[in-house]
């Protein structure tokens, strides 16, 4: 599946973004999400687009952008100088994989493309080391986050996810 990028975005679409509250009103999980998604093999609900031998690719459920993955290893590690060099390599080329599915389907002009190491750092599961792709286009941010403070995703996941993962298969059988 592979998006036409010529096309220029639909300035038409709603803003849309009803999974935010459920995080703003919800308690909040102990333990780790990426230890329990990987464990539990319930890829389309966990919105897991790709598992490696090592790590795997998943939607992270409240984005800065539509399309925005995370990639983290299955061992719960803090820490990239703690990966073994096999998972390091593994997490470096599905986020390569993870920047080409995007750019395909999803046509963004950038990408912010990193890894938020300790709290401090910004980040939110600071035990659990993870990559993190965002695609970004000429103008997303707008008077949402400034003056909202609220970023508006206008997809659903449970769509993103069904989209990326039929490309992640489509683009494996094109290689």
């Amino acid at each position: 599946m592979t998006a036409d990028c010529t096309d220029t975005p639909d300035s038409g679409r709603p803003l849309w973004a009803p999974w935010r509250i459920d995080y703003i009103r919800g308690d909040k999980v102990d333990g780790c999400f990426f230890c329990e998604k990987a464990a539990r093999q319930n890829d389309v609900a966990d919105h897991i687009i790709a598992r490696g031998v090592h790590a795997y690719v998943l939607l992270n459920d409240y984005p800065y952008n539509s399309g925005h993955l995370m990639v983290a290893p299955y061992r719960h590690i803090g820490d990239l100088a703690d990966l073994m060099a096999e998972e390091r390599a593994e997490i470096m080329e599905l986020l390569v994989q993870s920047e080409r599915l995007l750019q395909r389907v999803m046509c963004p002009q950038g990408f912010n493309i990193g890894f938020n190491l300790g709290q401090p750092a910004g980040a939110g599961v600071a035990d659990h080391v993870h990559g993190h792709v965002v695609p970004r286009w000429n103008g997303d941010t707008n008077f949402m986050p400034v003056l909202g403070n609220t970023r508006v995703v206008p997809e659903s996941l449970d769509a993103t996810t069904e989209l990326l993962r039929e490309a992640w298969e489509s683009g494996r059988s094109e290689s």
